[in-house]
């Protein structure tokens, strides 16, 4: 009698079929368990199953893996330049100090171990190296966690802003292999498609105040408390017109995508601050105020506070602070740009070839795209310099003043008056016969005219310098040999 059985071994299956006794199987008999026996009674037929040879498995590209890929190029190059520039910034704004003061700015530092000073392009270099071998000195009556915490929340908010800014507008064709089945073109934007690019970008800026709040608070130190609480105040105050401006452009353009906000100016050839004039004055000032520069400087006043709420910082934690409150300025400047000067939008030079705000450009466009946003920030920020060397500081009654009683009211104004050109804008142009953007510019700077002229006579003092005769606090008389 042939019986089949099959026989497990490593790495095979096997089947063999063999001759027994009939009362072995029938009778109940013990059953064999091993292999055939050597005598020939056992033919080993063939292999069931067998184990596969051993293979190198490739995988295949996936859209996700070109999508990460692209995002990690993406922030690798965007911090990085974003850390020259800072340290490069901080060179060029020495040199505009020495021309306003009429004096020689940084020129000495050029090549380590040669003569070579190239007009002092080795400063940066040198304030790095000195940084990094500062000694990292903590006072005993700090709060530890909370004092390394701080400038830490302060750079990681600085940076994560620039995800949903556009640094231009797209690469001409698909520059990734066609098997990875990724169809959109690159983009120079770190997160593209980011439908709520506008709120994540105020969002992660109001971020910067819990850094300065708790950089304040943790140094147990009565400057940096006080310079803390100003800049809680201050910042606070500010982004109320600093969103009311924003609610404009947002509702003019229907998008809270900054990169459909500056394709929105390209094709219709009006920047937003010729169409809301009263909306860019607003968030101008609203911004020079968010990055703390002079005449806003009111946390890190040098004459009131030593150094404000980073009076205790050292080395590299006082570098964070420091490259923030530059990030900030340079964040500040994109989206005046990319908001009201039309980001890389200009007339004649950055046509694509489907229009205006086309996405099929040639590589010549592309970087002209590039440069010429590139440019406009470039100027945003030499203005910033300038203001900070050119302007006194203002008092810190005179910052809440200019922020809740003029600030806030013009930024409402503007807004009214964008929803009312947004719902009517093509009926009331048509009566005058205007393009509805060029009525909207219209009406704009009639508001701004008219807006300056409530503000001057609601409160006289606000525009004259004269010295002032009354008394400054209600109830405290001045003697008249004592007045100025």
């Amino acid at each position: 009698m042939w019986v089949e059985a099959v026989r497990f071994h490593p790495g095979r299956v096997w089947l063999f079929k063999y001759r027994r006794p009939r009362q072995a199987t029938e009778g109940g008999g013990a059953r064999p368990d091993g292999p055939p026996a050597a005598d020939g009674r056992g033919v080993l037929l063939k292999p069931r199953f067998s184990t596969p040879e051993p293979r190198t498995l490739t995988p295949e590209p996936s859209p996700m893996l070109a999508i990460a890929l692209e995002a990690l190029l993406k922030i690798a190059l965007v911090i990085a330049a974003l850390m020259t520039a800072a340290a490069y910034l901080v060179l060029l704004e020495r040199w505009i100090a020495a021309w306003v003061q009429d004096r020689r700015g940084p020129n000495r530092v050029g090549v380590p171990l040669t003569k070579l000073r190239l007009f002092g392009l080795g400063q940066p270099v040198a304030d790095g190296v000195k940084f990094l071998f500062k000694g990292e000195f903590t006072p005993a009556h700090v709060d530890k966690a909370l004092f390394y915490l701080a400038p830490v929340v302060i750079f990681v908010a600085a940076l994560a802003a620039f995800a949903a800014i556009p640094f231009g507008s797209v690469l001409p064709g698909n520059l990734l292999p066609a098997e990875w089945g990724v169809d959109e073109p690159i983009r120079f934007l770190v997160a593209p498609g980011m439908d709520v690019g506008l709120v994540y970008v105020f969002a992660v800026g109001s971020i910067a105040v819990y850094g300065v709040v708790l950089g304040g608070w943790a140094s147990n130190n009565k400057y940096s408390f006080l310079g803390g609480l100003r800049s809680s105040a201050q910042l606070i105050s500010y982004e109320l017109p600093l969103g009311l401006g924003l609610l404009g452009v947002a509702l003019a353009a229907g998008s809270l995508r900054l990169d459909a906000i500056v394709a929105r100016q390209a094709a219709s050839g009006w920047w937003n601050a010729a169409v809301q004039p009263l909306g860019f004055l607003v968030f101008a000032v609203a911004a020079f105020a968010e990055a703390a520069r002079l005449p806003f400087d009111l946390p890190e006043a040098e004459q009131e506070l030593v150094g404000g709420y980073h009076t205790e910082y050292s080395g590299i934690k006082l570098l964070m602070f420091l490259v923030a409150e530059f990030l900030h300025m340079v964040t500040a400047s994109f989206l005046i740009v990319v908001l009201f000067l039309g980001g890389w939008h200009f007339w004649g030079l950055t046509d694509g070839l489907d229009g205006p705000a086309g996405e099929r450009v040639t590589w010549v466009v592309a970087a002209v795209r590039v440069l010429v946003l590139l440019a406009k920030v470039m100027v945003v920020i030499l203005f910033f310099m300038l203001a900070r060397w050119s302007w006194p500081r203002f008092r810190f009654d005179q910052l809440m003043r200019l922020g809740w009683k003029l600030m806030i009211p013009w930024g409402m104004v503007n807004l009214v008056v964008v929803a009312v050109g947004v719902e009517y804008g093509t009926r009331l142009a048509g009566a005058v016969g205007l393009s509805p953007a060029a009525a909207m510019a219209a009406a704009g700077w009639v508001v701004v005219v008219l807006g300056w002229l409530v503000a001057t006579l609601a409160d006289p003092t606000a525009t004259d310098n004269r010295p002032r005769r009354e008394p400054i606090v209600p109830g405290f008389h001045v003697e008249e040999d004592d007045a100025p």
